[in-house]
Parts: C-alpha cells; sequence; structure tokens
C-alpha cells in the first residue's frame, strides 16, 4: 500500500508482447528468455510491474487470446521453468509481474470445449452458451461478433449454435452455471500459488449474459461505420451480475 492505495492503482505497469519483444534464440519469435536479457531496461524506465499479453498455449486464432490450456506455456515462448525463472528475475529486482487472464472464452482447442460440444449430454455442455436454432434455421438472436458477422455458429454434430463474440475459434463460457467459475478460480490459483502477483482480466464487462438470450435493439444513432456497433449491446456486456464474477476472483 502506498497511503491508501495499493500498487497497482498507482505504480508504471508495463505492457510487453512476448512475440514481439525480444528472441533470444534466433527463431525470429520474442520468448521468454528474452524478456529476462530485457529486465534491465524496463527496472531502468521506473516501472513497478510487468504485463505479459498472454503466454498459454494456443493456436493463435486471435494472437493468444484463444487460450487452449490455461496452466502451461506456449512453446514458442518457452517452459514452465523459463516463465519461474523469468518471475524470480522480476521480482529479484523490486517489480511484480502479471498476467493478461482471457476468462470470457476458451479456445474451440480447449479441453473443456472438446467435452462440450461432444455431445448435448456431456457434463460440460453447460459450460459454454448453447442454444437451438431459431425456427428459421438461423442463430437463436441477433447478437453480433465483433468481428463481423453473427455471434454464433452452428455445430453441424450437435445441431446447436454455440455463443463467440469474437472469432468463431473463441466459444463463450457461461458464468451462469458456478462451476465454470469455480473452474476458472482453480486456473487463477495455478499461477498465483507460483507467484505471479496479479491479473489483467480481458474483457472481464462481457463475462455474463443476458439469460434469456433476448434480441438487442437497433441503435438509431447508429453513424453506419461497424455493423457491430448497429446495436445497442445492453444484453451482452455490463450485465448487473458480473460484479458478482469479479468479487469472487478478488476474494
Amino acid at each position: 500500500m502506498n497511503g491508501n492505495f495499493h500498487w497497482w492503482q498507482t505504480g508504471i505497469i508495463y505492457q510487453i508482447y512476448p512475440r514481439s519483444f525480444q528472441d533470444s534464440n534466433g527463431d525470429g519469435i520474442g520468448d521468454l528468455p528474452g524478456i529476462r536479457q530485457r529486465l534491465k531496461y524496463v527496472q531502468s524506465l521506473n516501472v513497478g510491474a510487468v504485463w505479459l499479453s498472454p503466454i498459454y498455449p494456443s493456436p493463435m486464432h486471435d494472437f493468444g487470446y484463444d487460450v487452449a490450456d490455461y496452466t502451461d506455456i506456449h512453446p514458442m515462448f518457452g517452459t514452465l521453468a523459463d516463465f519461474d525463472a523469468l518471475l524470480a528475475d522480476v521480482h529479484a529486482r523490486g517489480m511484480k509481474l502479471i498476467l493478461d487472464l482471457v476468462p470470457n472464452h476458451t479456445s474451440n482447442e480447449h479441453p473443456w470445449f472438446r467435452e462440450s460440444r461432444s455431445s448435448r449430454a456431456n457434463p460440460k455442455r453447460d459450460w459454454y452458451i448453447w442454444r437451438d436454432p431459431a425456427p428459421d434455421g438461423g442463430p437463436p438472436n441477433n447478437w453480433t461478433s465483433f468481428f463481423g458477422g453473427p455471434a454464433w455458429t452452428l455445430d453441424e454434430q450437435t445441431g446447436q449454435y454455440y455463443l463467440h463474440q469474437f472469432v468463431t475459434q473463441q466459444p463463450e463460457l457461461n458464468y451462469r452455471n458456478p462451476a465454470v467459475l469455480e473452474a476458472m478460480l482453480g486456473e487463477m490459483r495455478f499461477w498465483l500459488e507460483r507467484g505471479v502477483d496479479g491479473f489483467r482480466v480481458d474483457v472481464i464487462w462481457l463475462m455474463i449474459k443476458d439469460a434469456e438470450l433476448r434480441d438487442e435493439p437497433v441503435d438509431p444513432n447508429w453513424d453506419g461505420v461497424n455493423p457491430h456497433f448497429r446495436l445497442q449491446h445492453i444484453y451482452t456486456q455490463d450485465q448487473p451480475e458480473v460484479h458478482d464474477v469479479i468479487r469472487r476472483m478478488r476474494a
């Protein structure tokens, strides 16, 4: 604490996108050992904390924000041993280390989603947001993706649509199912017990959706540029229950 403030409220936080920061082995891709090599420079900037963009295993459809495993390191960046060494060096220089956490959605290659889409009867089916088609066979409602088009993709195997507000390879978790939050808290605990100082939580305002999946109204002030903003996103963003999720994460 600094007076009435925490370190993350007053200090300088330096974001590092590992892939382009520093390559230590000549393969053309930045990595964790490369970041270690530059910590003296980062420290010289009077930085209080280092924030790493996603370093988890991922098929990289969205620069690592499609996470396939929350408790490991993508091989292009190194290993858990490399991470532990980086964390120790960051702390030795008097800085904190925070990770990018992406809890709203996973990769479609995450084991949770593989189980969920395997059948309607799978115990993890309700870990994601699945719905039957509309009467005309189309998406369940008019929700749109930030990246264009509907926010729903039909899974031919089970005949239902799954929700994704980003690319189709980023299915959204269902935080109205308490088991999902408990599982994500467990993933966070893995890193906290390893010594990580905290998380920058990606798109946290999207984590809870309207329970009835109601159509969103058209925005009369839409400027005609980005189709996603043609709608007023009153049912996909900033739902009151998201505060309950945040309280659990901070507990």
